[in-house]
């Protein structure tokens, strides 16, 4: 891949996870900032903010179906990719305007069902614009990281002072103490983040139509439902360990999305200033581990490594659990271990479904996985966060230490039952 190619797709994933990041974390201040129905607050099973979290999940579920049957069938995989874009960008726009939950549930639902197969076409177009995916793929794919991280240094450091936007490096980076008073608003309490989004989508959109033409991959043949779902693994669930294995992803992923959903708010319980740029500390985490996940890897193993990423999501969540506005250093080092919990987990998972999927299933493998976690898992997970906090909640007071303790034994529940079940030598000989 010449240089000039790489460039373009290194433009492509920094916008591609830009978009993402700029309003899915500070989504939670934009709802309290705009009316809710009486009805929605009365309901005991669903919480408005948690429902909308796990849209993300339920758009995971059905973006399938549009990368099996559209894409890879009819149309060049940039031009859906740009398309989707383009249309995602008018319904966030749509979500932005809304002054109500019932007018901006429906029109943030469909920009991730335009949003969530995008990740796919995007890993499409560079997959099969290189004769090398292992070598050249990875570096590319850190910029999607560091488009996720500038999107919340940016929202983390901004404010409106007065009505006028003003933006500052954050205090944890050596910036400024944070503005407050009367007159000042938090830039992720605003339609800025969405602004933001929508102008990336757009120029990604646009951006697309430049990328490399990549023909449909099954154009002319026939594609079932078990196809474009990965169905076709199922026959691997006959080896215990891989059972097991897919089990506990699905599980592990429903204390994940407390993460997603709840940290930023904690983050403004505790007084942590710049909290959208805080949490980006995470993903640094993530870049920093993958680099060394090979060693460890070849060091400890499918088993050891799985276990540690579930270890520390137990670990994430008691730091949290006991952390304070006077413990910001027990947040900071949560926050951190976002990196082990998702790398030696969700990369280590990818790895040994690789190495444990024949070849003819592999690709259905892979999309299996990530039907069950980023979809069934994380939409569970958005449901279960929305109802737990809910019944935490008394006379408009959330208990946080029983907030992060659920999640945190949750996590250890999956780890013991992986940890006696999943057999390390019988995954290796499969």
């Amino acid at each position: 891949m010449n240089n000039s190619l790489k460039f373009q797709f290194c433009v492509m994933m920094f916008l591609q996870f830009f978009i993402w990041g700029v309003w899915y974390v500070p989504m939670w201040n934009f709802i309290g900032g705009i009316e809710i129905a009486q009805s929605w607050k009365e309901m005991k099973l669903l919480d408005p903010v948690g429902l909308a979290y796990a849209s993300t999940g339920l758009a995971a579920m059905i973006s399938p179906f549009i990368v099996g049957m559209v894409a890879d069938r009819f149309f060049p995989t940039q031009i859906v990719f740009g398309v989707l874009h383009l249309l995602g960008a008018l319904f966030l726009y749509m979500a932005s305007q809304a002054t109500t939950y019932d007018a901006y549930f429906p029109y943030l639902l469909l920009h991730l069902v335009c949003y969530m197969p995008t990740l796919a076409l995007a890993n499409s177009v560079l997959f099969q614009s290189t004769k090398n995916p292992e070598a050249d793929a990875p570096p590319i794919r850190t910029l999607g990281t560091i488009g996720w991280i500038a999107s919340g240094i940016l929202v983390g450091g901004g404010f409106l002072v007065a009505g006028e936007f003003t933006w500052q490096m954050p205090q944890f980076l050596g910036g400024p103490e944070a503005p407050s008073g009367d007159g000042v608003t938090a830039l992720g309490a605003t339609t800025w983040p969405y602004t933001f989004g929508v102008v990336a989508s757009v120029l990604l959109g646009l951006f697309a139509f430049s990328l490399p033409n990549t023909p449909p991959r099954l154009k002319g043949k026939a594609v079932s439902v078990a196809d474009v779902l990965g169905l076709k693994a199922l026959s691997l669930l006959k080896d215990r360990s891989f059972a097991v294995f897919i089990a506990c992803s699905l599980l592990i992923c429903i204390p994940l999305s407390f993460y997603f959903q709840s940290t930023n708010v904690f983050l403004g319980h505790c007084e942590v200033p710049n909290t959208e740029a805080v949490m980006t500390l995470g993903q640094v985490s993530e870049i920093v581990f993958l680099f060394l996940l090979p060693v460890f890897f070849r060091k400890l193993g499918v088993k050891k490594m799985l276990a540690i990423g579930m270890l520390f999501w137990v670990l994430r969540y008691v730091l949290f659990a006991n952390a304070s506005a006077e413990t910001h250093m027990l947040i900071y080092l949560g926050v951190l271990f976002h990196g082990i919990c998702y790398d030696f987990f969700f990369f280590t998972g990818q790895l040994y479904v690789d190495k444990r999927a024949p070849d003819d299933v592999r690709s259905a493998a892979q999309g299996f996985i990530a039907f069950v976690t980023l979809g069934v898992g994380m939409f569970i997970g958005g449901l279960l966060n929305g109802w737990w906090k809910k019944q935490q909640t008394v006379e408009g007071v959330l208990d946080w230490t029983a907030m992060w303790y659920f999640p945190a034994i949750m996590s250890a529940v999956v780890l013991a039952v992986f940890w006696v079940l999943f057999n390390e030598k019988a995954a290796e000989e499969g």
